[in-house]
């Protein structure tokens, strides 16, 4: 018996996929899951933008559930909420080098 499909299950996905759907920001979720934890100085630095840009990528990132924060003073850190995401990212790097291999065959 099959399940009915909840249209708002595939709005939610859809909302965690639109936040990732940015270089900057795939850049921001590879740095945390490599290091663990960043201020947003050390972001901005990382990503070279200015910090105002790094902020509303954060702001996407955790309002869809990707990264979570903490304050210590005046100074806020992010870290990965979501684990898997790391895992997705390289299934995506997979199919790439697949591709560019098919690719470089024909």
């Amino acid at each position: 018996m099959s399940t009915p499909r909840d249209p708002a299950r595939y709005e939610s996905r859809a909302s965690i996929v639109k936040a990732l759907a940015c270089p900057a920001r795939l850049m921001i979720v590879d740095e945390l899951a490599e290091c663990g934890e960043r201020s947003v100085q050390e972001l901005t630095a990382m990503v070279g933008t200015d910090g105002s840009t790094v902020s509303r990528h954060l702001s996407t990132l955790k309002n869809a559930g990707v990264v979570a924060s903490r304050k210590s003073g005046t100074t806020v850190y992010y870290c990965l909420r979501m684990k898997c995401i790391p895992k997705f990212l390289n299934c995506v790097e997979s199919m790439l080098r697949e591709n560019a291999a098919v690719s470089a065959r024909v």
